[in-house]
């Protein structure tokens, strides 16, 4: 499944080669801060022991299929009550390479647990669209290319922008098409801070440029799989609902790259409760009932609330959601959802949450009432597309 040549119009963006592996071990294993981020999540580890399986590794698939899934699994049994997948059936069959397109909760683990659940299926991992703005020092980016990841490079600006997504969607079609891998991607630039999700049109429009056809056929030919996530608990909903106050305050403020460190850690090493992944149903057939006449613009939109509605319709929720649409609305409209003592744990979970903002000026109710509505709008949405 794995053609692995590189094709030179996208060395600065693709994973690495299989005859990159053993240079990009060699240089992350000499790298102390490598050693000290891997110490987090193993804190018994035996460096040397490490260091020589990470040289036992000749290929991309041998390091992902052993380490990463290990790694990955770690961590999901020391933060998750459970890690579970739901909808296999709906996969293509024959290992049809497919985008997967999801909602985005965590930078890291929204991708990371995908992959260990279609690898636990025999689907094969999927290459990993990442952000640059993330990949803060060189060795994070040697990893995460060494891990199948392909690059988006979010921080260019005007014409250079124009070129980037050109490549991206070129990248994209031909890893679907000619290398045969599936590729995930989320269906926004960063995460829906408020966990209302939306498709942005300016993904279908990057996904579109690599075609050479219509829109519709353009991305039929990327047997688009939306992809529903649910996690019982944020870790860092209390970072997004602090940095919704302090955009409140100063409409200029910009994250720093500490605080997307922060948030990396924070989502990695913290508890998420019960975590499910439902697979929906490719869209092509629903693609094939679009319009091809429509408006540019209508036709995008359309094709986002298709992939929308997939999502919504899959969600799987929780007594916290049930609670926090109560509390947020001043009803009891999901009482019989919940009892009191789920009541009671969310309350005490939320004031914990508050209680790790530090802020100038900290707006409780302001933050409380952003807490409540990540909580709230998948409920919300769902119960919309339902």
């Amino acid at each position: 499944m794995d053609n692995d040549k590189a094709v030179p119009d996208f060395d600065d963006i693709r994973p690495l080669t299989n005859d990159e592996v053993q240079g990009a071990i060699e240089e992350l294993i000499a790298n102390p801060d490598f050693e000290r981020a891997f110490r987090y999540i193993k804190p018994d580890l035996d460096w040397d022991e490490f260091s020589k399986l990470m040289r036992s590794f000749k290929t991309k698939e041998e390091f992902k299929s052993v380490l990463a899934y290990d790694i990955v699994m770690t961590v999901a049994k020391s933060t998750t009550f459970s890690l579970t997948v739901s909808g296999r059936s709906r996969l293509p069959e024959g290992l049809v390479p497919c985008t997967f397109i999801s909602n985005h909760r965590d930078i890291v683990l929204d991708a990371s647990f995908l992959n260990v659940m279609l690898y636990d299926v025999g689907y094969g991992m999927t290459q990993v669209a990442i952000g640059d703005n993330l990949l803060i020092s060189p060795w994070i980016e040697k990893l995460v290319r060494l891990n199948n990841s392909f690059i988006v490079k979010r921080s260019v600006s005007g014409r250079q922008q124009l070129l980037a997504s050109a490549q991206l969607s070129a990248y994209i079609h031909h890893t679907i098409k000619e290398t045969k891998e599936s590729v995930w991607i989320a269906q926004r630039e960063g995460r829906a801070k408020d966990s209302n999700d939306k498709t942005q049109t300016s993904i279908l429009k990057m996904l579109n440029m690599g075609g050479n056809q219509d829109i519709l056929t353009n991305l039929m030919e990327l047997n688009i799989v939306p992809v529903a996530i649910s996690y019982e608990f944020d870790p860092c909903d209390f970072l997004k609902a602090k940095e919704f106050q302090q955009k409140r305050d100063n409409p200029d403020f910009i994250k720093s790259r500490r605080d997307d460190l922060l948030a990396m850690e924070t989502g990695i090493l913290n508890n998420k409760g019960r975590v499910h992944f439902t697979i929906a149903s490719p869209i092509n057939t629903q693609l094939q009932e679009l319009d091809k006449g429509m408006d540019k613009n209508d036709l995008y939109t359309a094709i986002a609330t298709i992939i929308d509605k997939e999502i919504y319709k899959h969600y799987r929720f929780y007594p916290c959601n049930y609670v926090a649409y109560d509390m947020l609305t001043n009803t009891k409209r999901f009482s019989s959802n919940y009892g009191l003592k789920d009541k009671k744990q969310f309350e005490e979970y939320l004031q914990g949450q508050l209680d790790k903002i530090v802020i100038p000026n900290k707006d409780e109710d302001f933050l409380r009432t952003k807490l409540l509505e990540m909580y709230t709008n998948p409920l919300k949405n769902h119960l919309v597309n339902d």
